[in-house]
Formats: structure tokens, C-alpha cells, sequence
């Protein structure tokens, strides 16, 4: 939260009172009325009353329900991979877990909330559902809390006086607001805007260009008649008061911006606005002095590089865009412009640049399902073609069941065969895989495989050997996964490498030597690998090339340089936020810490371990040939430090929290 928070003592005592005795709590009250602060400000509070913690669900940005579910997966940290229903993997991630979950912004997704909220509460006895929402869910035992305005009277201290005196002390500093004028004037100011926090927050804003006086008067005598009563109701007339009178103060360049933003789903930098926003009288090069004339006018908050739009405020601009008539090309706009953000990250993996297009795509995550799901219904040929992309970036980062659902859509599309439709079968492929789905991933990897051969190009071949590749090393299959792997980089190979697919099938071939137990050749191959990864400057390639490198020491004898590659792939892993390769390296660096007789070290990283296996649904997975040797470390540690004090150092990293265990992980000596 970038302000402070004002007031609400009594509405604070009222939740927290409701939690303890309810098993769901639903703020409810108009938009902008403050219930996300309440349920944070609340969250913050209960937090150590919550074993296994407090979890924030935005469901802000969701405009269908389609992913509504892979929105809760994402924010519990559940990182799926497997098959099975997202519901069922909710409900089996929660159960036995005292954890209070908030849901936050449900009137978008209502049905969904109801019957998914229902559903868990059901499931898991110890989980406890905060939720905000302009109505109640709806939910058997639901305790509904409404949120008023900010008070006026002086029995509650003037909670909204209090409220636009703390922003104008930001907007204004200068001002003074202790004469009796002034201090009529503000109060005044707050009485007509109902003790609404957002419309108050809007007035603080013009300070810095109107009296208060100005202020006052404007308000008291002006009813705004702007916006239709069916889509604002009376109830809220102070609200729309407010920000009809906002939007009035606007330059035309400052609301068309307003308006054009609204298209966005998730927060944006600069570059994005100038690329979506741009065209007739407001040219690019305008548009960075205008965002910062909306910050200042509280239209967006900024966070860091980033901008974002309150959820009402968005509202507002979306309806001036249908007003403007510019709803579906601003679309068309918003879509392409991932389109090519996707295909540039493509073309940059190869690059120092892959760590930073990684963070992009996850910062811009709610941006690409909707421009995905513009093209799925407006241009078929140009989803196959993005869609097929997010295959470097969402598998790695755990989307999986988004992956799998947009890719089964994109490829039930009457779209023509061709490198793009190949590429899109490569991404399911390696998306089925990593979900354990190992016979449906094999059918679609031959499937890729006989399109591959109609589209003649290297490209396609690589993508495909490597989806084919991947089924087969993970299905225990290693020499299978090694010949076509071999076979596509010996018919298609080039030097320098000509992309992603290539390196992909790199990294296949090496594992499969390991898995085949020619060590020398997996080393070796290893440490080409990762000399041609540091030379480009990439490390998702490098991370896998250090875990062989690791692998292979702990398998010779040479633990000290297992454990100095291990934590080399740990820091690659974090740097692409690849849970699963973080996985992969915790266990690596426990069977290094066992080997060297450090059983403490060894049952803290096993339990950190345990924790990220846990949030990817598969507990104790991995490749088939480390499975194999995990139980030998584990006794390993046990017998260097006793089980006593191996189950209490396990148990305390399996409780911690997942990053702060990371953290503490990390602390060590890495290779170069």
C-alpha cells in the first residue's frame, strides 16, 4: 500500500472479530468506498494468527471467468504440474492448512467465487475466506460486512477530515489548513463527497492547481449529469461527482489518455502506453509527461517504472473509450502490441536480454491472456502464432494449466498448417510433459513431428525433437529421447546456434547421456553447453547445463563441486523465476551438503525443497535418475547429524516461508 491508512477503528475490530468466529467474511460497499484497504490493513493484523499464513487473491484484472481458478493458483504460489483439475489441486493444497485466504474484487467473477469458495471451505476445515466484493458472494455461513463511507462526525474524529488532511500534506504541502476558513472549506469538501476515501483522494488532488475555496464551491454547486444513471447509480452520486468533476479538470490529451488506458489489464510502463495510446492528437512523445500529469491527479498510481489504474477509475475510462468509439481498435492495438512484445522476446532469448524478457512477460501476464483472447476471436492465424511463444516463458514459470487451455484453443482454431501451428503443437507438447500427462504429450509430439517434416524447415524440426525428446526422457525413456534429439541437431545444428529450439535440444541430448550412464560425454557435453550459454549471455540453457555438471560430481565423488554448481543453478532458476529448476537445485544441493556430511545444511535445503515441490503438486519429482538417489542422501544426512535434530532442521525450512527459505539457501559460494 503506497498511502497510509486512515481511521476505520471500529470497522477493523468488527472483521477481526468476524474472522475469529466465521469461517467467510465478505466486505461489501460500493467502488471506492475502501474495502481493499480494510481487508489489507485487516490482513496485516491477523497475520501471525494464520499458521501457513495469509494469501491475497486480485481478481482485479480478470474481465471472464475462464481464469478465474489459474488467478487463485497463481496467487496461493500452487504452480500445478499435473493434469488433474486446478480445483482439485486447490483443494488438496489447502486441506490441513490454517490459512486465511482474500478475495479481493469477487462482483467480477461472482458465480465463480460462489461455487469455488464453497467448494474449498468444504475441502479444507482450518481455511478461513476474507473477500471484498460491491455484493455478497453468496456463500452457506457467509457473515457479510458492510463498508460505510468515512465518517464525519466528530464521535468517529472526523476519519474523513482526517483522510484530506494526510493528502494534502503530499499534494499541497505548503497549504494550511488550520484557519477557520480553511477548515470549513475541507470539511465542507468532505460532507459533499459522502466521506468516500477514493472521491476525497481525487479532490486532495487538485490542490495543487485550485483553492480550497474553488475546491468547495465547484463541488457544492454542480451535480454531475455525465454519466448514465444505469451504470452509476444515485447511491454512488458523490463518487461520480468526483470523478466526473476529475475528468472535467483534465486536459482533452490527459482524458483521451485516461480513456485509452482503461484497455490495459494489468499494470504498464511507458513504453506500453506510447505503443497502445498513441495516434491522432496524442503523439508518443507526449504521453510520459501525461501519465505523470494522472499520477498527480491520482488517476494512476505509480509503482516504481509501472503504472496501474484503480479498478473504478478503469471503469470510468472504459466507458469514455465506447463514448469515443475506439473500444475495438484500442483493442486491436493492445493485442498486437503483445503480439510483437512476445515475438521480440522470442527473437531476444538467445541474449543477456532472456532473464529481463522473462520478467517481462510475467510483470505483463494479465495483458497477454487478454491480447491472446482478443486474436483467438478477431485474427485466429495471429493467436496460433503468439500463443505458440509463450512456450519459452509460461511452462517455465509455472502457467501450466493456462498454457495447456490457451494452446488446445488456439490449435481447435481452422487456422492453415505451417511453422506457426508446428510451433504452437512444440509449446502443448512440452506443457503436457511438465503436467505428467506423458501419453497424451507423446501423441501430440508425433503430431508435431509429421508437421515438422511438411514444413520443411530446421526450425520446426528442432521444436519437435525437442517436445519428442522431453516425453521421452521424462517417461524414462533416455536413449529414445537421445536419438531424436541427436539426429535433429546433427541434421539441423548450426554454429552459431540458430535460436531457442536448438539449445533446447542441447539440453536434451545431455540429460539423456547422464540417463544412459555415459557420464563422460553427459560432462562434456555439459560444459559446452554452458561455455555457449555464457557466451550469449542466457541461463535457462546454463542452469541445466550446472545441474548435469552437478549431478555428475555427486555421482564421482566430488561433492564441494557439486554443491558450487548446484547453487549456480539455483541462482540461474531464481533469476527466470523457474520453480521447478529451483526444485530441481534444492535437491541437488541437498544430496551435495549430505555427501559432505552436513546433515543440517542437507535437511533445511531438503525442506525448502519439499515446500517448492509441494507448490508445483508434485512432491518428490523430478527427473526418473535423481528420484533414484534422493532416499540415499537423505540417509546420508540422518546418520551425520541423528534423526532428532534432521527432522527438526526439516520441519522448521518445510514451515517456512517459501522465498525467505530460498533466501537463506542462497547464502553461499557460487560457480562462475
Amino acid at each position: 500500500m503506497t498511502t497510509s491508512f486512515v481511521g476505520r477503528d471500529s470497522e477493523l475490530d468488527t472483521v477481526r472479530t468476524a474472522l475469529a468466529r466465521q469461517r467467510c467474511v465478505t466486505l461489501t460497499g460500493g467502488g471506492g468506498v475502501g474495502k481493499s484497504r480494510l481487508a489489507l490493513r485487516v490482513a496485516e493484523q491477523v497475520r501471525g494468527q494464520y499458521a501457513d499464513g495469509v494469501w491475497w487473491v486480485d481478481l482485479s484484472n480478470l474481465y471472464d471467468d475462464r481464469l478465474f481458478t489459474a488467478t487463485v493458483c497463481d496467487a496461493v504460489d500452487l504452480l500445478d504440474h499435473n493434469p488433474r483439475a486446478p480445483v482439485e489441486a486447490l483443494c488438496e493444497w489447502l486441506t490441513g492448512r490454517q490459512i486465511l485466504l482474500v478475495f479481493d474484487c469477487c462482483e467480477r467473477v461472482l458465480a465463480s467465487c460462489l461455487l469455488l469458495v464453497s467448494e474449498l471451505l468444504a475441502a479444507a476445515p482450518q481455511l478461513t475466506v476474507l473477500a471484498t466484493s460491491r455484493q455478497a458472494i453468496g456463500v452457506r455461513g457467509e457473515h457479510r460486512v458492510e463498508v460505510a463511507p468515512l465518517s464525519m462526525e466528530e464521535g468517529g474524529s472526523k476519519d474523513a477530515v482526517r483522510l484530506f488532511r494526510e493528502r494534502c500534506a503530499t499534494a499541497a504541502p505548503a497549504l494550511s489548513l488550520d484557519s477557520p476558513g480553511s477548515a470549513e472549506a475541507v470539511d465542507a469538501i468532505c460532507r459533499r463527497l459522502e466521506g468516500i476515501p477514493l472521491a476525497v483522494e481525487l479532490a486532495c488532488a487538485r490542490l495543487r492547481e485550485s483553492s480550497l475555496a474553488e475546491i468547495a464551491e465547484r463541488l457544492g454547486s454542480r451535480l454531475d449529469t455525465l454519466v448514465d444513471e444505469t451504470v452509476w447509480p444515485r447511491r454512488h452520486r458523490a463518487l461520480r461527482t468526483a470523478i466526473g468533476w476529475s475528468h472535467e479538470l483534465c486536459s482533452p490529451l490527459e482524458r483521451l489518455l485516461w480513456a485509452r488506458l482503461s484497455v490495459f489489464r494489468g499494470p504498464l510502463d511507458v513504453g506500453d502506453a506510447q505503443s497502445v495510446c498513441a495516434g491522432g492528437p496524442l503523439i508518443a512523445d507526449d504521453i510520459p509527461w501525461l501519465l505523470e500529469r494522472l499520477v498527480d491527479q491520482s488517476v494512476l498510481q505509480q509503482v516504481g517504472t509501472r503504472y496501474r489504474m484503480l479498478d473504478t477509475l478503469c471503469e470510468y475510462g472504459a466507458m469514455w473509450l465506447a463514448e469515443l468509439g475506439e473500444e475495438e481498435v484500442l483493442a486491436r492495438l493492445h493485442a498486437a502490441h503483445f503480439a510483437a512484445m512476445l515475438a521480440e522476446a522470442e527473437a531476444g532469448w538467445l541474449s543477456d536480454q532472456q532473464v529481463a524478457w522473462y520478467a517481462r512477460i510475467a510483470a505483463t501476464h494479465a495483458d497477454v491472456r487478454a491480447a491472446l483472447d482478443h486474436l483467438i476471436e478477431a485474427d485466429p492465424d495471429a493467436a496460433v502464432e503468439m500463443a505458440g511463444r509463450t512456450g519459452l516463458f509460461w511452462p517455465c514459470c509455472g502457467h501450466l494449466h493456462e498454457s495447456r487451455d490457451y494452446l488446445e484453443r488456439v490449435l481447435a482454431l481452422d487456422t492453415p498448417r505451417g511453422p506457426s501451428r508446428t510451433r504452437a503443437q512444440w509449446a502443448l507438447g512440452i506443457t503436457l510433459t511438465l503436467q505428467g500427462d506423458h501419453g497424451t504429450a507423446l501423441r501430440v509430439g508425433e503430431e508435431c513431428t509429421e508437421a515438422a517434416r511438411e514444413d520443411g524447415t530446421p526450425q520446426s524440426e528442432l521444436f519437435a525433437a525437442h517436445t519428442l525428446g522431453l516425453t521421452h526422457l521424462m517417461a524414462g525413456r533416455p536413449e529414445a529421447a537421445y536419438d531424436v534429439c541427436d539426429q535433429a541437431l546433427i541434421s539441423h545444428g548450426t554454429s552459431p546456434p540458430s535460436g531457442a529450439p536448438q539449445l533446447c535440444c542441447m539440453v536434451i541430448r545431455t540429460f539423456a547421456h547422464s540417463a544412459l550412464g555415459r557420464l563422460a560425454e553427459a560432462y562434456e557435453a555439459a560444459i559446452a553447453l554452458r561455455r555457449l550459454s555464457v557466451r550469449y549471455g542466457e541461463h535457462w540453457a546454463r542452469s541445466y547445463a550446472f545441474h548435469q555438471l552437478a549431478f555428475i560430481d555427486l555421482l564421482q565423488g566430488r561433492a564441494h563441486d557439486a554443491e558450487l554448481h548446484a547453487r549456480a543453478m539455483l541462482t540461474s532458476k531464481h533469476n527466470l523465476n523457474d520453480n521447478l529448476g529451483i526444485a530441481l537445485a534444492l535437491d541437488l544441493l541437498t544430496g551435495a551438503n549430505a555427501v559432505q556430511g552436513n546433515g543440517i545444511a542437507a535437511a533445511r535445503t531438503s525442506g525448502t525443497g519439499n515446500t517448492f515441490w509441494r507448490m508445483l503438486g508434485h512432491p518428490n519429482h523430478g527427473t526418473p535418475e535423481l528420484s533414484e538417489v534422493r532416499d540415499q542422501w537423505e540417509l546420508q544426512a540422518r546418520k551425520s547429524v541423528g534423526d532428532d535434530a534432521y527432522d527438526k532442521a526439516f520441519t522448521n525450512a518445510l514451515n517456512d516461508d517459501a522465498e525467505q527459505g530460498l533466501a537463506l539457501v542462497m547464502q553461499g559460494p557460487l560457480a562462475s
